[in-house]
């Protein structure tokens, strides 16, 4: 089983922002973590998680996913984004992340639990830590896929 703790932040909505990401797996444990330039909380939170299962080195593993963010927990427990993905993702924002998203998602065994942000779960809150120490990087990214309409 692996655990994975996601957090997207950003500095206004839109502004810089980042995502940061603690994987365990027995003793193991790894943090990622990322900023970008110009982009959206709801953005990094979704990255966060995409980032965190691509991390993976093999298929087919069980994941448990803890996350804040329920735009990110309902769109995938309430089945949400299956009905947008077979509608095209038609009035949705960030379609270009909920398509990578489903790619590696299909390639595990993925339970999503929501925690409550800046409460006390140690890892979450490191998540948090990780993401907006990124929003602050000197070296922030171009988040490509943010168009401006999110």
């Amino acid at each position: 089983m692996i655990t994975i703790y996601t957090d997207g932040s950003s500095r206004g909505n839109p502004g810089p922002g980042g995502y940061g990401v603690v994987l365990l797996s027995g003793e193991h444990r790894k943090e990622l973590s990322q900023g970008f330039r110009l982009t959206t909380n709801n953005r990094m939170e979704l990255m966060s998680v995409i980032v965190g299962l691509e991390a993976l080195k093999k298929e087919g593993q069980q994941v448990v996913i803890y996350s804040d963010s329920k735009y990110v927990v309902d769109a995938v427990e309430k089945k949400w984004v299956f009905g947008w993905e077979k509608k095209g993702y038609s009035g949705k924002k960030n379609p270009d992340l909920w398509q990578r998203f489903l790619r590696i998602y299909r390639k595990h065994h993925v339970k999503f639990h929501w925690v409550k942000g800046h409460a006390d779960t140690p890892e979450n809150n490191r998540c948090d830590e990780l993401a907006v120490a990124a929003s602050f990087s000197s070296h922030l990214l171009i988040d490509h896929g943010y168009t401006g309409t999110e």
